[in-house]
């Protein structure tokens, strides 16, 4: 059984039964490459389906002095369980060698969040004055307003703008459609950007139906967007590590101050598991904490 043919029948696996996205699929396929690659360096000449649990868990302690943390080392688990998942239902392998191979312990790390002022405060930084200056401020506005992740963000569609009825569409994770609700303020900055800056722009035929184009008229990648991002951070002198999930994070977790139903943020935020919304529960704790040592009397 050969590495990087089982590598090739997993990354079509996880794309036509699995239907995941292309960068889930990147990110499975490589934490299998990992594990080759220490069988490689360390000289061990074994093939997939002679993989013990003992040789997963040298390859962890590997990692580990390589530096690489418990939650990527846990991300890393988790792909490779799938790749043998699969050989098992593919009836290439009778036994799953990571069945007992357990993740490290990740404390759950709460993620940074921006307060209102600092969004302001953000969005005061763009010059409307420039070409780019409507398109920034949409997509700042669209980041907080819907909570989007960054790739949904670079792949919405003009198709998918249903301004009349407030709502757009954004295709998630595993290509999967949610509708989320839009504000009037990111509606008006999106229009705008479309009548001071995208309407004039001669936009390249493969990126005619994105909504958010750089000066070329092709379609913003995400690495566009962190730069735009950090360097309004920047100039508006916020210390915090920020990234565009930082809109989504701060979004999510204003919705849970004020009272927001967690089934309807699980909703709007495209999370399969309410586990995963859950962590702004604890992030409202910390928040209700706050203002409780902040102005009580005996604080």
């Amino acid at each position: 059984m050969d590495w990087d043919l089982e590598i090739k029948e997993f990354k079509i696996y996880l794309g036509l039964e699995k239907s995941l996205s292309k960068n889930t699929i990147e990110a499975y396929i490589n934490d299998v490459i990992k594990l080759k690659q220490y069988l490689d360096l360390t000289q061990k000449d074994i093939s997939p389906e002679k993989i013990k649990l003992k040789d997963l868990r040298d390859f962890l302690i590997w990692l580990n002095d390589m530096g690489i943390g418990a939650r990527s080392q846990a991300r890393i688990i988790s792909g490779l369980k799938s790749f043998y998942k699969f050989l098992i239902l593919d009836d290439r392998i009778s036994e799953d060698p990571t069945e007992l191979l357990e993740s490290p312990k990740i404390g759950r790390k709460l993620p940074v969040v921006l307060n209102i002022e600092e969004i302001n405060e953000i969005i005061q930084q763009i010059d409307l004055s420039t070409e780019t200056g409507h398109r920034n401020r949409a997509i700042i506005e669209t980041l907080y307003s819907c909570g989007l992740r960054v790739s949904e963000l670079v792949e919405l569609k003009l198709t998918n703008l249903y301004f009349n009825e407030g709502f757009i569409k954004v295709i998630g994770k595993g290509d999967k459609e949610r509708l989320v609700p839009i504000s009037n303020k990111a509606i008006d900055e999106i229009k705008n950007y479309l009548s001071y800056y995208r309407n004039f722009l001669q936009v390249d035929k493969s990126a005619e139906n994105y909504v958010f184009l750089n000066r070329r008229g092709k379609k913003l990648t995400r690495v566009m967007i962190f730069t735009i991002i950090k360097d309004l951070a920047l100039k508006a002198q916020i210390k915090k590590n920020i990234s565009p999930h930082t809109f989504r994070h701060s979004f999510a977790t204003h919705l849970v101050e004020g009272g927001a139903d967690l089934r309807a943020v699980q909703e709007m935020l495209g999370h399969e598991s309410i586990l995963t919304t859950e962590i702004y529960t604890h992030l409202d704790r910390e928040y209700l904490r706050d203002n409780i040592l902040r102005f009580h009397p005996r604080s």
